[in-house]
Order: C-alpha cells, then sequence, then structure tokens
C-alpha cells in the first residue's frame, strides 16, 4: 500500500501587495499597497511613497515588497496622474491635501513620507502644513523651486549628482535636520532596478538606525 504523501510546505509571503481606491476632497485616489504579515502588530510608522512629475505609483511597484517588511506602505497615484482623479489647480498644495486626506482616511496618526522630485516637494509641503502628521522625510532628486517651505523633521536627502549647488543649497536651507548621502549609480528606474538596495538603506534611516 502506497502512503500518501504529505503536502510540501508553501513558505509564506513576506509580504502582501494590493491596489485599491480611497476617496478625497478631489475624488479618488488611486493606491498601490503592501503590508507586512504581522497583521498591524508592532509595525513601524507607516510611509507613503510619493512619485515624480508624469508618473504614477507604478514606479514603486518592485519597491514595495522590499520596504514593507516591518511598516505598510502606500504609494497613491497624485492627483490627475495614473488612475487617481484630477484636482483643480493641479497644484502641489492640492496634492499635499488630498495626501493628507488619505492619512486621515486610514486614521493614521503619523507617517514617513518618500518623495522623488514633485513627490518630494509635495512631501516638504505636507511635512510643513501638518508637522504633527509627518515623522520623517526621504527626499531623492532635489526638488526644483525658488522657495521651498521649511521643515523641522529628520530627514535623509539623497543625493543624485544631477542637481546643481544652488538646489542643494536650497534643499539644506529647507530640511536642516537632514542627513545628506549619495545615491550611487542613480537612473530613473532606479526604484525598479534597484529596489533592495533602496530598501536597506531607507529602511535603516526610518528604524533610526545609522
Amino acid at each position: 500500500m502506497v502512503k500518501p504523501s504529505k503536502p510540501s510546505a508553501v513558505p509564506a509571503e513576506a509580504v502582501r501587495t494590493r491596489r485599491a481606491y480611497f476617496d478625497c476632497r478631489f475624488g479618488q485616489l488611486h493606491v498601490r499597497t503592501a503590508f507586512p504579515t504581522t497583521g498591524g502588530f508592532d509595525e513601524q510608522v507607516t510611509l507613503f511613497c510619493l512619485h515624480p512629475h508624469h508618473g504614477s505609483s507604478r514606479l514603486f511597484a518592485k519597491f514595495l515588497p522590499e520596504i514593507a517588511d516591518v511598516r505598510s506602505v502606500y504609494a497613491p497615484d497624485l492627483p490627475g496622474c495614473g488612475e487617481s482623479d484630477p484636482s483643480p489647480a493641479s497644484s502641489v498644495a492640492d496634492a499635499g491635501e488630498a495626501i493628507s486626506d488619505l492619512a486621515s482616511d486610514l486614521r493614521l496618526r503619523q507617517i514617513d513620507l518618500l518623495g522623488l522630485q514633485l513627490g518630494a516637494r509635495v512631501a516638504l509641503q505636507v511635512a510643513a502644513s501638518k508637522p504633527e502628521l509627518v515623522r520623517r522625510l526621504v527626499l531623492l532628486g532635489i526638488p526644483c523651486a525658488d522657495r521651498l517651505p521649511a521643515v523641522a523633521q529628520q530627514a535623509l536627502l539623497m543625493r543624485t549628482g544631477r542637481e546643481t549647488a544652488e538646489e542643494l543649497g536650497k534643499a539644506k536651507a529647507a530640511v536642516p535636520h537632514a542627513r545628506v548621502v549619495d545615491l550611487q549609480d542613480f537612473t530613473d528606474d532606479a526604484f525598479d532596478a534597484a529596489p533592495k538596495t533602496l530598501a536597506l538603506q531607507i529602511g535603516a534611516f526610518l528604524s533610526g538606525r545609522p
């Protein structure tokens, strides 16, 4: 008699990912999300990832599972981008309001923000207007603007090598408590090409490790 074989163990997926829509004052935001398997227990501060101009949350598709090992992560399409409804002014301020609405809808008391280029400007806007909401910032691609809002949060300023000395000076003035690091071999698709490397470096900063 042949004994039935035992079913092979299927390793549990470390991170669950999905897409969803959330309401904001401008309509709906399309959001990519990733969650650790802890089910919400002992999680670190939730991270929002904000994409650059003419982009979408698709940029972070490979990065989300890597960074979401110990925290929930949300990557929204900013208003008027991807699959999100547009705002009337299509401004940085509007995008900041939409992100604040998302945090409120999720009932989050505190978040961390990661922003690339336009996303970095939106992150600064939210951090300045709602300092009690934003704990830490990660900024990639120094945002270009005549005037950047000054913020008091700790920040990781990841220099790509494309910034002028003037742009870098403005960014340092806006985030005086920033740690500046060089992001080697940066390309526009770094979150797609090297998600694990970025997740390790960014995750260490968000977790308070040197």
